[in-house]
């Protein structure tokens, strides 16, 4: 039985995998934004209902959409090693 790594780097050397490693790039970076986005608007909906929690809000906002973002160029990179390696 063929080993699952043999055929990854069988397939690697194809403009197949190169498409899909773009496309999976372009993925994660669109669901990065959605993901920001959502907490934006989640946090902009919790300060008009509750004013006073605005520092707490706005750490967690910050916070949340930092591990977003890390996530989303962790993809980016693991993308892009696999379009040029």
């Amino acid at each position: 039985m063929i080993s699952l790594t043999i055929i990854l780097q069988v397939l690697a050397n194809t403009a197949i995998a190169k498409m899909g490693a773009g496309i999976g790039a372009g993925i994660a970076t669109v669901g990065a934004g959605i993901g920001v986005g959502n907490i934006g608007a989640s946090a902009l909906t919790a300060i008009s209902r509750q004013p006073e929690a605005l520092g707490d809000i706005r750490s967690n906002m910050i916070i949340a959409a930092a591990l977003v973002e890390g996530v989303a160029f962790f993809a980016i990179v693991v993308c892009l090693l696999i379009l040029f390696v």
